[in-house]
């Protein structure tokens, strides 16, 4: 693996670009190619989510969650991008598993490609993580567990999300509104989370910044360095070595189950190394799914995706999908939307000051609505 700061090629492809080949998995095969709506995050065709599509490439994907982690504690997971004028991409971690099909015959060989796997294990640990993790989720290439995990990277961690000119037509105020939010969650709740076996997780690390602290804390009396211990800080009661010390007995935070010594658990740098998870449990608070390549947001004592921890700062238009930076919106029946977006999703007749329907969160005119229950 490349160290940071070294340069890595890649292609890029235009974010969000229509593939030739991008049938909807919620269709079952009805619908066979992605159109792009000119705003809404669905396809014209069958009015699915775009995710249903799986449009983005792997260089799209590593490309946006570099742009996520660069400028962050967790810029070292990124690598420069050759000729980018700066852009870094993620160093995701791949693993493959060779295994010997021994018969009667030559031998031949099984290989199994992991899209992803937890970095800084040996391949011991980082399978024995994988078994923890149900088998339709496992991010296997070619399986539904792969196609789950890219799926998940645009649900949880939208581009519109992070970076402003993603987004339909922002004024300049709204974009430094947005550019103040990322820069908020990246230097208070961004977290990437650690597996490793209780009570030894970042030992090396942790022992490192201990050495830091001391030398920044060192006090000078009479000219010459104090020889006593360094003062406390107490900033550092969250990721200390003394909280990651063996202990006795471990419990997962979600489920409060016993855990082993010996099964791999999940670490957040941002709770605390007092605190860890089954790598089952290692879940978004709000919506109750596996954090995407562990990617978290920490706020309030809680784990979270993306995005709900966007949710919980700011509105979303229900339209667009967009967050919402403007004063200026329509709220209705816990929904809100852009001003511009308040339209009916068949017809796109502006419905501001107009008879409505909404039906499974869907904004439709009387017209289109009574359509509808007809069919």
């Amino acid at each position: 693996m490349k160290k940071d700061g070294e340069e890595i090629s890649t292609q890029m492809s235009i974010l969000h670009q229509t593939r030739k080949e991008s049938p909807c998995s919620a269709c079952r095969g009805m619908c066979k190619t992605f159109e792009p709506h000119a705003w809404r995050k669905i396809c014209k065709s069958c009015k699915c989510n775009q995710e249903d599509h799986s449009l983005n490439s792997d260089a799209e994907d590593d490309r946006k969650i570099g742009r996520l982690l660069a400028d962050s504690k967790y810029s070292n997971l990124t690598a420069r991008v050759k000729g980018g004028d700066g852009v870094r991409i993620y160093k995701r971690n791949r693993m493959i598993i060779t295994n010997p099909i021994v018969t009667k015959k030559d031998p031949t060989f099984d290989t199994v490609t992991y899209e992803w796997a937890p970095p800084g294990l040996t391949q011991k640990l980082a399978i024995h993580y994988m078994e923890f993790i149900p088998k339709e989720m496992q991010p296997i290439s070619g399986t539904e567990g792969a196609y789950y995990r890219r799926r998940q990277l645009m649900r949880q961690l939208p581009v519109y999300d992070q970076d402003p000119f993603q987004c339909h037509a922002l004024s300049e105020s709204e974009v430094k509104s947005m550019e103040e939010l990322v820069r908020k969650y990246k230097s208070d709740s961004l977290g990437v989370g650690e597996v490793a076996l209780p009570g030894q997780v970042g030992s090396a690390k942790d022992e490192a910044n201990q050495k830091q602290k001391a030398e920044a804390t060192a006090q000078f009396t009479n000219g010459k360095v104090a020889k006593g211990k360094p003062q406390d800080d107490p900033a550092s009661t969250n990721g200390t070595l003394a909280e990651a010390q063996p202990k006795n007995e471990y419990h997962c935070e979600l489920c409060k189950q016993a855990v082993s010594t010996e099964s791999p658990v999940v670490y957040g740098e941002r709770a605390g190394y007092d605190r860890l998870w089954h790598p089952a449990c290692f879940l978004c608070t709000r919506c109750s799914e596996p954090l995407v390549d562990l990617i978290y947001f920490w706020k309030s004592g809680k784990l979270l995706c993306g995005r709900h921890y966007c949710d919980s700062e700011k509105s979303r238009c229900i339209a667009c999908d967009e967050l919402i930076f403007s004063e200026d919106y329509i709220e209705s029946k816990g929904l809100t939307w852009h001003k511009k977006h308040f339209c009916c999703v068949e017809c796109e007749q502006p419905l501001l000051g107009k008879s409505f329907e909404l039906e499974q969160a869907k904004l439709l005119c009387t017209s289109c609505c009574k359509s509808i229950k007809k069919m």
